[in-house]
């Protein structure tokens, strides 16, 4: 017996039956051999672990741009958090773990320098608009790897498509954007969970606002402090799943409220702010110019790392190319090819 078909069956003995085994997987869209040790859904994790955009999340804004302290979330350190967080659920619901994860780590591969501003550029600029969870299968399933993609199953790349929330109720969501497995399912909340507590969090260590400030009705129901918000949040998760025995992943009535809350207080007080809004105004049309000049010069684009794969439009490729930019990337690029440069007489 192989190593894997040791773990598939473990599955089986240990995984609640609501889980999804990973030896019914729907599998992945080019056929291949799978390794004899991992699991696919291992396999996929590794994958994405491993891939070139995982690592450009490194210097990638999470909300405050080139901030000058070593203690502010990026990307990668919000994507790290949302794992560690759907993990934790996933154990105690007794659901897919290693699914959990891989879907976790892939979620924010597609997102633009910039943050949130990047975004709004691009689907402004592009036809038919521009989502970073539709930009994130696309670079696992055609990006990466030279244009081969990492082919992952079918699984990870559903609840990579459908981790995004709207910005409507958490307990109601359209059909489109709830997972097929409760483990999409567990990384969709827990992306939410991660990064209104952690956004939060770096507010008020950045002075933009004081822990005083957060509505009392909010805060004493995910409490004050990072980690007993994290706690209640999680715990109260996996209380109303287990209510349902695992039909589907729960939020409370008042938790949900209290965190829908806590997301549109932040917007106000926080992402919308002069001080936060500033920075990202200028990145804003740092990306503009960046795009538009590329869509008038194809050769400058090609010299400077974009490409176009076969049967993509400029328009598509340009858009890849600027949505994988880390954000000192982006400037590096901007400086060099919009600002003038000192030179030296022969």
């Amino acid at each position: 017996m192989e190593i894997r078909d040791a773990l598939e069956k473990r599955e089986l003995e240990t995984l609640s039956s609501k889980a999804c085994f990973s030896e019914n997987s729907k599998g992945r869209n080019f056929p291949e051999r799978e390794c004899s040790i991992r699991t696919v859904f291992q396999h996929d994790r590794d994958r994405i672990l491993h891939c070139k955009a995982f690592r450009r999340l490194k210097y990638k804004t999470q909300v405050f741009l080139s901030p000058e302290g070593d203690h502010y979330r990026t990307r990668l350190t919000h994507t790290l958090e949302v794992s560690q967080v759907a993990r934790t659920i996933a154990r105690a619901l007794f659901l897919n773990e290693d699914l959990t994860e891989a879907i976790a780590l892939g979620h924010d591969l597609g997102h633009t320098p910039f943050g949130h501003a990047g975004e709004r550029v691009l689907n402004e600029l592009v036809s038919g608009g521009f989502h970073h969870a539709q930009q994130s299968l696309r670079v696992v399933e055609i990006l990466e790897k030279d244009g081969r993609g990492l082919n992952l199953t079918f699984e990870v790349r559903d609840g990579i498509r459908r981790h995004s929330k709207g910005r409507g109720g958490l307990l109601t969501p359209e059909e489109d954007f709830l997972a097929v497995t409760l483990e999409g399912q567990i990384v969709r909340l827990a992306d939410i969970i991660a990064y209104v507590s952690h956004d939060l969090d770096d507010a008020i260590r950045g002075d933009v606002i004081k822990e005083t400030d957060v509505p009392k009705k909010i805060s004493r129901v995910v409490g004050l402090k990072h980690s007993r918000r994290i706690d209640r949040m999680v715990r109260d998760l996996i209380a109303e799943t287990l209510k349902v025995d695992c039909e589907s992943i729960r939020l409370s009535v008042g938790m949900d409220e209290a965190i829908c809350e806590l997301r549109s207080w932040l917007f106000e007080h926080v992402y919308r702010t002069a001080r936060v809004q500033e920075d990202f105004t200028k990145a804003s049309h740092l990306l503009r110019e960046l795009f538009l000049y590329f869509m008038d010069n194809e050769q400058v684009f090609i010299q400077y790392g974009g490409r176009r794969l076969c049967g993509d439009s400029l328009e598509v490729s340009v858009a890849d190319f600027v949505a994988g930019m880390t954000d000192r990337f982006a400037l590096s690029l901007h400086h060099r090819l919009f600002l003038p440069r000192p030179w030296r007489a022969v």
